[in-house]
């Protein structure tokens, strides 16, 4: 079966959503190899508490979620994933990987990924998109091996420069393109 690296970041807004994207490629019989940042791993906000998000991932996926460089960095080198997907991608995680900028979990599981020449799936939530961040979406869109989950405005009177990926078509673009 496909292994997975499944890489979360900071959009704690979207996390309920990234959960349950995780849930059903679980179901689905996918080796699912958990992957936080340290802000998403270790803080707690009105979305949920950091220990209790920690426990359900790793209660899902039967592992220890990779949340350190450290521990990011044998990805690669170890074949330890086909697909990297990164559910939530933010703003700020998307302009590192643009720029080649090593300073999380995140962005070293990537990294690694991308050593071998594998794919990156990108589910982006950001309220930028449509502003500063809108150049690091280009450039990515243009980068072997990148791809993005579908976007769309996810409030668009009160945050016109938001966009959010459909979190919902991760499972078939999963299933469509990297079978």
């Amino acid at each position: 079966m496909m292994k997975i690296g499944f890489a979360m970041c900071g959009s704690f807004c979207t996390m309920s959503k990234a959960i349950e994207v995780l849930e059903k490629l679980v179901s689905k019989g996918y080796d699912m190899v958990p992957i936080m940042s340290e802000t998403m791993y270790t803080t707690d906000t009105r979305f949920g508490k950091a220990k209790e998000m920690q426990k359900k991932v790793e209660r899902l996926t039967g592992k220890k979620i990779i949340h350190t460089i450290v521990d990011a960095e044998p990805i690669g080198p170890q074949d330890m994933t086909d697909v990297m997907i990164v559910a939530p991608c933010t703003g700020n995680t998307l302009a590192k990987l643009n720029h080649a900028i090593t300073d999380t979990a995140v962005t070293m599981a990537v990294k690694s990924h991308l050593r071998q020449n594998k794919p990156v799936l990108i589910a982006l939530a950001t309220n930028d998109a449509l502003g500063a961040t809108a150049k690091n979406i280009a450039e990515m869109m243009n980068t072997k091996n990148i791809s993005f989950v579908p976007m769309t405005k996810d409030d668009p009177e009160n945050k016109p420069k938001s966009l959010v990926a459909d979190f919902d078509l991760i499972e078939g673009i999963l299933e469509r393109d990297y079978k």
